[in-house]
């Protein structure tokens, strides 16, 4: 009879209702917990995926600018939204589109970079000649305080280093990124 006993109760051994409840509850507000850190991440998600291209794209016309400053020969004109300068290319005209044949040495171009408020431009041209058309680069900056030199009290044609800083509003709204380089003129030639 006491083995019967100790296998009735046995069976009888389970989850009571108030602990049922509890566990339920309990469960229910992890998974709330989860729902509000996932449904969080996607709303941001479009943020970030804005700033990851724009970080990309501005990373991109930085590094063209730096390549093509530092095959440069000579700043001719310089301010804080603008250079000027001969560099080489690898073109069969200035400003034009086609490519020269590796064996082919490099010709010398005019190279002007102006940025505004918003988006900044470049244009090739002859050495000698300033006209040309230009051509949007990049957009999406605030500020056209763009170019920095070094010596910073030198004139145009003493110039030897130039520093490139794009700063971009962010998107979460909390500062700005900013991403710089900058290249010296390896190519020039100093008359002092």
């Amino acid at each position: 009879m006491r083995a019967r006993l100790a296998r009735l109760r046995a069976a009888e051994e389970g989850v009571t209702l108030i602990e049922l409840l509890v566990a339920s509850a309990m469960g229910v507000v992890v998974m709330g917990a989860v729902a509000m850190l996932v449904i969080g991440a996607v709303r941001h998600q479009p943020k970030i995926s804005k700033q990851a291209q724009n970080i990309s794209t501005a990373r991109w016309v930085l590094e063209r600018m730096t390549r093509e400053i530092r095959n440069g020969i000579a700043v001719k004109e310089n301010s804080a939204s603008m250079v000027s300068f001969e560099g080489y290319v690898r073109r069969g005209s200035c400003g034009g589109s086609t490519s020269l044949a590796s064996s082919a040495p490099a010709i010398v171009c005019r190279i002007t970079y102006e940025c505004t408020t918003t988006a900044c431009f470049r244009k090739e041209s002859p050495p000698a000649n300033t006209t040309g058309t230009f051509q949007q680069i990049f957009s999406g900056i605030d500020t056209n305080q763009v170019f920095t030199y070094a010596p910073s009290e030198a004139a145009a044609p003493l110039v030897t280093y130039v520093k490139v800083t794009l700063r971009l509003p962010n998107p979460s709204g909390t500062g700005n990124l900013t991403v710089s380089s900058g290249a010296s003129l390896r190519n020039a030639t100093l008359g002092y």
